[in-house]
């Protein structure tokens, strides 16, 4: 049968080029396994070897046609940093640099002026400096590595002091005791989960200490009867008894006011300049930029960070540090808040975003759905500044919705599934979409997305 399905004068008709031999086969197999299973399970099937063929050509037709796992999407969640979507989307000067290095050879270790091997951040290091005030950089590939790497650098086999409150879990489950374990360095706990003062931290130095570290969570807060020990005090204490200061800020605003919008989020300038010995933060969270975690501070920390051999498996690829230094460009050069798709995003004015919102509901109306224009809230996203949700309007759609999509559930669905897909919010029966996270230029594909899903007459 695999003999007859395979003859080439059912497989190819007219003008068709031949298929990987490969895919034919699998084909072949795919088509047979579905029979197969259609018999045994008592449904008529086709065993013939043209019907069989015929399916065999849809399923190549199919694989020819794959766009791949990872598809474009419209973001209409109004959540800016979206783990689940990429988080950041970048500049467009980012994805013209990325683009060019990928095309070809660049010189990612290399000096063209003395014609020698170079260091493959040289572009970005100076730029983070500048921003930063840290004596020395170095970069990742994303802000979990940058942990694992300072603590198993500065740390490894001896004791790092952390507050309980401290003790977070990132995105995926993964545990802030857990990272310990794979650096090598032992968590040494401190104070309680609402207060933990400088003395908790001095109490619990000994001869095995190497450092104290300040973890900055990003995803919750703790309010109320709380207290913590102010980083300028802590560092204090750690350069007082020759220990390395650690400061995790995760979420990675550069300086106060980068981006604008963002308030109470720890920065890599403020670390730096309370006496970090280094400060961890991602590269694709308010920076805006490619996933990365850049470790910046002071420069005996970051030589030894970089010696360690660990170093090699954790480094970034070259559109990565294209991506990144044309992103730190920007942001040197004052156009972040026009250039930075995330920064635009978080300081959209209401007003703009009120007069986006009432077109596309207007759009919406004409293809006969109930859409209006309601008061909702964006989130930062990305485990950053989780109790500060922005003001924004949506365009809330309620049933009826249309057919065969009942349910707000089943139209949402449909709209992931459709081309482009767009993820939309769904909130006490309604689907609301937030022009918030769209570009402008988000507008026209995503009214024809929800026109080819259905009208309403």
């Amino acid at each position: 049968m695999n003999d007859a399905l395979c003859d080439e004068s059912r497989l190819i008709k007219g003008p068709r080029s031949l298929p990987p031999v490969n895919a034919v086969l699998d084909a072949v197999r795919a088509a047979l396994a579905e029979a197969r299973a259609a018999l045994l399970e008592g449904r008529g099937a086709a065993t013939d070897p043209d019907a069989l063929a015929r399916r065999a050509l849809v399923l190549i037709d199919r694989r020819e046609s794959d766009p791949g796992r990872l598809r474009p999407v419209l973001n209409a969640t109004g959540i800016v940093l979206h783990t689940g979507l990429g988080r950041a989307p970048w500049a467009e000067e980012a994805v013209e640099r990325a683009s060019a290095v990928a095309r070809g050879f660049c010189n990612l270790e290399f000096e063209l002026e003395e014609g020698e091997r170079g260091r493959r951040t040289s572009g970005v290091v100076p730029l983070i400096r500048e921003l930063t005030g840290a004596e020395a950089a170095t970069v990742v590939n994303n802000n979990a590595a940058a942990t694992v790497l300072a603590l198993r650098a500065l740390a490894a086999g001896r004791e790092v002091v952390v507050s309980r409150g401290e003790l977070i879990e990132i995105g995926g489950g993964f545990r802030l005791p857990e990272v310990f374990e794979v650096s090598g360095a032992r968590l040494r706990e401190v104070g309680t989960t609402n207060k933990t003062r400088l003395d908790d931290y001095r109490r619990a130095l000994g001869p095995n200490t190497a450092a104290l570290l300040r973890v900055h969570p990003s995803n919750y807060r703790i309010v109320g009867f709380t207290e913590q020990a102010p980083l300028p005090d802590l560092a204090r204490l750690a350069h007082d008894h020759g220990l390395w200061m650690i400061d995790d800020i995760g979420s990675g605003t550069l300086a106060p006011g980068l981006p604008s919008g963002v308030d109470g989020e720890p920065t890599a300038a403020e670390g730096i300049a309370a006496g970090a010995d280094v400060v961890l933060f991602s590269g694709d969270k308010l920076l805006g930029g490619p996933q990365c975690g850049v470790l910046a501070g002071a420069a005996p920390a970051i030589r030894r960070i970089e010696a360690d051999p660990m170093m090699r498996a954790l480094r970034v690829d070259k559109t990565t540090l294209a991506a990144l230094e044309a992103t730190l460009q920007l942001v040197r050069d004052g156009r972040g808040p026009d250039r930075l798709p995330v920064w635009r995003m978080i300081a959209a004015p209401l007003e703009e975003l009120a007069a986006r919102a009432e077109g596309l509901a207007r759009a919406f109306r004409d293809l006969g759905l109930n859409a209006s224009v309601v008061a909702a809230e964006s989130q930062i996203g990305g485990g950053s500044a989780p109790v500060r949700p922005i003001p924004t309007r949506a365009v809330r759609v309620d049933p009826p919705f249309p057919p065969p999509h009942e349910t707000e559930r089943a139209w949402a669905r449909a709209l992931r599934l459709g081309g482009p897909p767009v993820v939309a919010r769904i909130q006490a029966g309604a689907v609301l979409f937030d022009p918030r996270t769209l570009a402008v230029t988000d507008e026209p594909p995503l009214i024809e997305a929800v026109r080819i899903i259905g009208k309403i007459d």
